[in-house]
């Protein structure tokens, strides 16, 4: 059996990327030895659709479930329009999160677990439904037209226009008791921290498309 993993790089003990549409390679993971493939996500430079195109390509191979860190709700649609189960809120290694499937620890998400906005901002991660019964926290947001994003639940802000929303959770606010594990607050800020890192990606692709356009 097959499934596909969103991945920053092209190798099994590389990190899941939080983003489905928009990351860097879709690790093709059998299950019965854990060979692999990475295929390379070609339509990064698509402005929109690009979780629709995502969709088509790890359906192409055969897989049966899908595993990533957020998915828009115009992929999910058509993940599931091709009959595979999709895994939303996963972190860690590709391996680890194999192997975590392999083991039945992993649930199919019943909807998508991203807003449906326009332009680069549908794909941007937003992984409210993935925190665990939280208080709200602080955080920044980056907006682009708009101006800037006004943090919410666990710090991700939401930029306006064609911004990108994520904040850093950084310190939480206090739990309940118990509530939150060392190792569940540890998986959700390695989900932050991914998050982060692809917002700074789409940043600096921006700059360097402005920087270009100069008269």
């Amino acid at each position: 059996m097959k499934i596909a993993i969103s991945s920053t790089g092209p190798d099994i003990g590389s990190e899941v990327d939080p983003r489905f549409g928009r990351c860097q390679y879709f690790m093709i993971v059998d299950l019965d030895d854990m060979s692999f493939e990475a295929v390379p996500n070609t339509n990064l430079a698509q402005g929109s659709g690009v979780g629709i195109q995502s969709a088509k390509v790890v359906a192409d191979k055969g897989v049966k479930a899908v595993l990533t860190g957020s998915v828009g709700p115009k992929a999910y649609q058509a993940l599931s329009a091709a009959g595979l189960d999709v895994m939303t809120g996963v972190s860690g290694t590709v391996r680890e999160t194999a192997q975590q499937y392999k083991n039945g620890q992993l649930q199919p998400a019943q909807k998508s677990d991203v807003q449906n906005h326009s332009g680069l901002q549908a794909d941007t991660n937003q992984l409210q439904g993935s925190w665990p019964q939280q208080m709200p926290g602080t955080g920044f947001g980056m907006g682009r037209g708009m101006g800037m994003g006004q943090g919410i639940g666990c710090g991700r802000g939401m930029g306006m226009g064609r911004g990108m929303g994520g904040g850093l959770c950084g310190r939480r606010a206090v739990q309940p008791s118990g509530e939150v594990t060392r190792e569940e607050e540890l998986a959700h800020l390695k989900e932050d921290a991914g998050t982060l890192r692809a917002q700074m990606e789409e940043i600096q692709r921006r700059i360097k498309e402005l920087e270009n356009d100069k008269p």
